[in-house]
């Protein structure tokens, strides 16, 4: 009996290692190979061909510091203005955010943008939904490309060209852009959040490139086929997501193109971008329940990919959990090799997040203490978010995460 007992906590540990390692470090490294050589959708418009119809999509709530330059970005875009139109929905913003955009319009005499000030808040998919039913009556119903972005992040001016060019392509139903992060500083999480961000631009082209199946665009800034367009429930968090997996749901691709950049400054506080991870990841977790048959090993690529990017990650907490306390009964073990290992463990997880949090108090910032202490604090906002979601979600209204200016 305690032999078997120790084979079970032996797999525990080792399998919950394996699963973190497998997820955070072998996977990438793996698609890398799988991606060698590999080209990207090469079946695309050419600037001088007839383009393909836009709707841009924004919802936005109390962002007067931001909106002006984003409007802009989106005026001065290198595409036909006969050819996209932009649907604007304010989710009952307190701030400037409207006078701003009706001023904007006004001012520029603007016949492509169209503004909607709602007087209820409701989310950002419930203002999406909205766009969406105003865009296609103005299109007829005729099938074009929706395009979501957020009002933080600004657009270089040929992004809507170089999400747009990949749907001469059938096979293509969705195409994120390459976020790029401004505003990096030492002192906060900055570099940690972008470190991870620049890694899974990596990642995501990478499954873009051998499989055509990302798992997931960023949302601030992505393409998606109209006819592909499902309304998002009501208390959906990660709307994105849930589009994305519906669209491979249908047999489409999602792939992405680095040369779509668009810039957003990065959280720099580890309390809001704590608060953010927590609520994706309650999101993810209702994304998970939708779809978990994509799971299904029959579906391939999609099912290796879900599984190995998402999934596994989504279970960080509950892997970080079972090897920390399978290797502590494994200590009654009086073995070296556990002894160890624990120790390891347990510096890793309590001593140098405390330690990291003592060091900035005094304003000393190390890189490595700090993305070490970034991962741990993140994956206890996805265990939170877990309990969230476990606990039901009736409502996706939330208050935006604090950005420098």
């Amino acid at each position: 009996m305690e032999n078997f007992l120790h084979y079970i906590l032996f797999f525990i540990l080792s399998s919950s290692i394996f699963c973190l390692v497998f997820s955070y470090f072998i996977y990438p490294i793996l698609l890398q190979f799988l991606a060698k050589n590999k080209t990207r959708n090469s079946i695309i418009y050419q600037a001088n061909e007839s383009l393909p119809n836009i709707s841009v999509l924004m919802s936005l709530y109390n962002e007067e510091k931001v909106i002006l330059k984003k409007l802009e970005s989106l005026y001065h875009q290198d595409y036909p203005k006969e050819n996209y139109q932009v649907f604007i929905g304010s989710d009952h913003s307190s701030d400037q955010t409207n006078s701003i955009i009706t001023t904007f319009i006004q001012e520029n005499n603007i016949d492509n943008f169209h503004f909607s000030p709602f007087k209820i808040r409701q989310g950002k998919p419930g203002v999406i939904n909205q766009l969406v039913k105003k865009a296609k009556e103005k299109y007829g119903n005729k099938n074009h490309i929706f395009i979501s972005t957020d009002a933080s992040v600004i657009l270089n001016n040929n992004v809507l060209f170089h999400l747009a060019k990949h749907f001469k392509n059938e096979q293509i139903g969705l195409v994120d852009s390459n976020l790029k992060h401004t505003g990096i500083e030492t002192e906060g999480i900055s570099k940690s959040e972008d470190n991870y961000i620049s890694k899974e631009v990596q990642i995501k082209n990478n499954e873009s490139l051998y499989s055509g199946k990302m798992m997931g665009p960023f949302g601030a800034c992505y393409a998606i086929r109209s006819e592909l367009y499902k309304p998002v429930p009501s208390n959906y968090l990660v709307d994105d997501f849930y589009l994305s997996m519906h669209v491979l749901d249908q047999g489409k691709d999602v792939i992405n193109d680095l040369d779509a950049i668009c810039y957003e400054s990065v959280s720099q506080h580890m309390d809001e971008e704590f608060r953010r991870k927590a609520r994706i990841s309650a999101g993810n977790f209702q994304n998970l329940a939708t779809y978990l048959h994509l799971l299904n090993p029959l579906r391939g690529k999609i099912a290796f990919n879900f599984l190995s990017h998402k999934v596994l990650r989504w279970l960080g907490p509950f892997f970080i959990l079972a090897s920390f306390f399978s290797n502590f009964f494994l200590l009654f073990q009086n073995n070296l090799f556990y002894f160890i290992l624990f120790t390891f463990q347990a510096i890793l997880i309590f001593f140098i997040p405390i330690f990291d949090w003592i060091l900035q108090k005094l304003n000393i910032n190390i890189g490595v203490l700090r993305t070490i202490r970034y991962f741990f604090v993140m994956n206890l906002a996805l265990l939170k978010g877990f309990f969230n979601y476990f606990k039901g979600i009736k409502s996706n209204v939330w208050q935006p995460t604090k950005r420098p200016d």
